[in-house]
């Protein structure tokens, strides 16, 4: 159900303020929405790029092209790199906040050369969470239209399924480095075992799922309704798991829980 603050024509007339815009589009649902409704409202004041570096799976690459070519996007992918930074590879509390600086920076020129605002599929809900990348974003001068228009999680789900967009059901994605737990560093080495666990596992069918990095030991996390088919299938699930490279296998009994690791941000604050 879509709330009465969650209006299409609002979110309209604020891409029309912005105009011309570059909108973020990592492919997820909220970037999707915003990445389609800018190019309904602005046609070619309407621009999309997908930073590619190997924080981003690649099957999340390649379903940013498709959707860009089903739907017309003034599209591109920009190469961005975070892995470089010190500060970033560190994997403390702040590394998304490093992360949205290094895409700014990368989005600059572009975003420079059609004189336009980057614009980040930010909504209500994520306001909530630890998210310092949002702070990077709007220190560089991004803008939130999601949160302009009063726009939820739910909002985006139930409006992109009424315009008929193949997203609004999409899993939840996030970079592979939030597989990580803070203060373990990333490297390409563990971004590359993350990306072909999850990878074979979607292969065996499962579609809501983290491989959480733990050293040799991979943590799953899988959706509460498939965790029985998981349990079932653990021979495939293993094997699958440890083809990736790693050596122990445990499936999380309280399934999948977007951005959990944050927890422990709390508890060393506390």
């Amino acid at each position: 159900m879509i709330s009465d603050e969650a209006s299409l024509e609002v979110l309209r007339a604020r891409l029309r303020q912005l105009s011309p815009v570059l909108v973020a589009f990592s492919g997820g649902a909220d970037s999707a929405f915003l990445a389609w409704v800018a190019n309904d409202t602005l046609g070619a004041a309407a621009h999309a790029a997908t930073a590619v570096s190997p924080s981003l799976a690649p099957e999340e690459e390649a379903d940013c092209a498709a959707l860009a070519r089903e739907w017309g996007l003034r599209w591109a992918p920009v190469p961005t790199g975070e892995l470089a930074n010190p500060a970033y590879a560190a994997n403390d509390g702040l590394r998304c906040y490093w992360c949205k600086a290094e895409l700014m920076a990368a989005l600059a020129p572009r975003a420079e050369a059609c004189g336009a605002t980057v614009v980040l599929g930010v909504n209500l809900d994520d306001l909530g969470d630890h998210r310092p990348g949002q702070k990077a974003a709007a220190e560089a001068g991004a803008a939130f239209p999601l949160v302009d228009a009063g726009f939820t999680k739910a909002d985006v789900r139930s409006w992109s399924q009424r315009l008929g967009l193949r997203t609004w059901d999409k899993p939840a994605a996030a970079c592979l480095a939030s597989r990580v737990p803070y203060g373990t560093p990333v490297n390409l080495r563990v971004l590359e075992s993350v990306a072909r666990a999850e990878s074979a596992l979607r292969a065996l069918g499962f579609r809501q799922l983290r491989v959480r990095h733990y050293g040799d030991l991979a943590r799953l996390e899988i959706d509460g309704p498939e965790l029985a088919r998981a349990f079932e299938a653990r021979e495939d699930v293993v094997a699958a798991v440890r083809a990736a490279g790693y050596r122990y296998v445990t499936l999380d009994l309280e399934g999948f829980r977007s951005g959990n690791l944050n927890g422990a941000l709390a508890e060393s604050s506390a």
